[in-house]
């Protein structure tokens, strides 16, 4: 099949009907799987439904990249969808036709930074991992390029800012999409550092400020990327080959604070697309990493223990799929004050996202710095939780009990996928070496350094997790669970 399927033309504009590409309107820093299935769709949609005309230049920002794979394309890929929605299979494709050119500054810096230069340009993108919203001492304004996005993006803003000499209607709107919370907000303070050292004057500096808007983001979905295990079987479908296929879910959210200026710029509410621009996105952030971060923190140990693998073999199973779907609806969302439809709804969808069967997710994977991700995403629900209702959260607290005995490295007398920092890994093989569940428990939940707090100060927290991890030992997970219950 392979054979035949390189046999096929090339993708490019010549080779399919596209028509001529749109105006730049968007300069997009990052040409990776997520924002191809995500930046690029949601702007797709937004041409559809509107003639928005909205074309995107894409800048590579690290000097090892891809942008000569999307230029050798001219910028036209397939996105394929696949996932479940409402219980109803999603299985489609679409070919992504608005990015108008890819430049890599570190060979192409002149045409960089002529893109600054664009009267049309209006909109900044970004997603260059957690990482790369970082302030870098040693950037300099006369490097080409700088080293940093931000530093990148502070050279870019100066250009404009002197080819326009100030004009306050040429300012950009600048929306972040990496996963640190407050992006924009940190993306600008770096930029205005790095004015400061660069000496580039108070009216840029004000400039940045006024005229140009800086907007927080949250961005969801997920995106496997290329299929290289199943790649002939989705070129297959084509009449063209792609080497730049990208597959996601269908699942799609995108909040952005903003208020009516930022609907008027982007009006996303003329597509099916959920794009939120809201004045706070926090309690959006909160419901994503309590609901959905928070029910695969607490699925990985006590699914892991029970005997599963994935993600959807947990939802599937009836005893651990029960477990995490009250978990979710009778124990994290009774600590929110979001619309509790709207939580229902969205949780809903989450589990929907958690049995697609077209992605494989393992346990062992999200496993990684799981005491970290309990204490951000599942301890503030257990916690409020216990405030609230005066009472512990059964299956939240029986989770904390897995996840202390998950960190003892072994089952049943196989080795666990325990994948931590040294210091934690070394701190939980000295703790099990105590054969007390009362005081092994008092041991762990005494690490402020693990939880910000001693959590032996909630009440009855400590006992209850001796006794969990007392019937975990001698019963299992599923028994252990009953009789846990009936205990409290």
């Amino acid at each position: 099949m392979a054979q035949n399927i390189n046999k096929k033309q090339p993708l490019n504009r010549n080779n399919v009907s596209v028509g001529d590409p749109f105006p730049i309107k968007v300069l997009q820093f990052g040409e990776g799987n997520f924002l191809r299935a995500f930046v690029e769709y949601a702007f797709q949609k937004l041409n559809q439904a509107i003639d928005f005309n909205a074309g995107i230049a894409v800048v590579q920002p690290i000097d090892r990249g891809m942008v000569s794979m999307l230029n050798d394309q001219d910028g036209l890929y397939t996105l394929f969808l696949k996932g479940l929605r409402k219980g109803q299979v999603i299985d489609q494709s679409e070919l992504i036709t608005n990015i108008v050119k890819g430049i890599d500054p570190y060979t192409q810096y002149d045409t960089y930074l002529a893109l600054a230069r664009e009267s049309s340009l209006q909109f900044i993108i970004s997603n260059t991992t957690e990482a790369g919203i970082a302030y870098q001492a040693d950037d300099r304004v006369d490097m080409t390029p700088p080293t940093s996005f931000p530093a990148k993006l502070t050279r870019f803003l100066w250009e404009r800012f002197e080819h326009f000499s100030g004009d306050p209607e040429k300012g950009l709107t600048i929306i972040p999409c990496e996963l640190i919370n407050y992006n924009a907000d940190t993306l600008q303070k770096i930029i205005l550092d790095y004015c400061n050292d660069w000496e580039l004057g108070d009216r840029f500096k004000t400039w940045i400020n006024t005229a140009c808007t800086f907007h927080n983001t949250l961005v969801d979905r997920i995106v496997p990327g290329y299929p290289k295990d199943d790649i002939d079987a989705y070129l297959a479908e084509l009449d063209y080959h792609d080497n730049l296929v990208v597959t996601a879910e269908a699942f799609f959210l995108w909040v952005i604070e903003g208020g009516a200026d930022l609907k008027a710029k982007l009006p996303f509410d003329k597509t099916e697309l959920d794009v939120k621009i809201v004045e706070d996105m926090q309690p959006y952030r909160t419901r994503k990493v309590r609901i959905l971060n928070g029910a695969h923190t607490t699925m990985v140990p006590f699914s892991l223990l029970y005997g599963n693998t994935t993600v959807k073999e947990t939802v599937d199973n009836e005893f651990t799929g029960d477990f995490v779907n009250k978990a979710i609806f009778d124990e994290i969302i009774e600590t929110l004050d979001m619309d509790k439809t709207e939580l229902q709804e969205f949780a809903h969808e989450v589990l929907d996202r958690f049995r697609n069967p077209f992605i494989k997710h393992q346990l062992a994977d999200i496993a990684l710095n799981s005491i970290s991700k309990f204490k951000v995403r599942v301890l503030p629900s257990l916690l409020e939780y216990a405030q609230r209702k005066s009472a512990l959260p059964a299956h939240l607290t029986f989770a904390f009990a897995c996840l202390i005995r998950f960190y003892k490295g072994t089952w049943k007398g196989a080795t666990l996928p325990v994948k931590d920092g040294a210091d934690i890994v070394a701190y939980f093989e000295n703790a099990w070496k105590e054969n007390d569940y009362d005081k092994l428990v008092e041991n762990v939940l005494g690490q402020v350094a693990f939880w910000d707090e001693d959590l032996n100060q909630v009440p009855n927290l400590s006992k209850a997790v001796a006794t969990a991890l007392k019937e975990i030992e001698e019963h299992g997970v599923e028994k252990g669970f009953k009789n846990f219950k009936e205990s409290l």
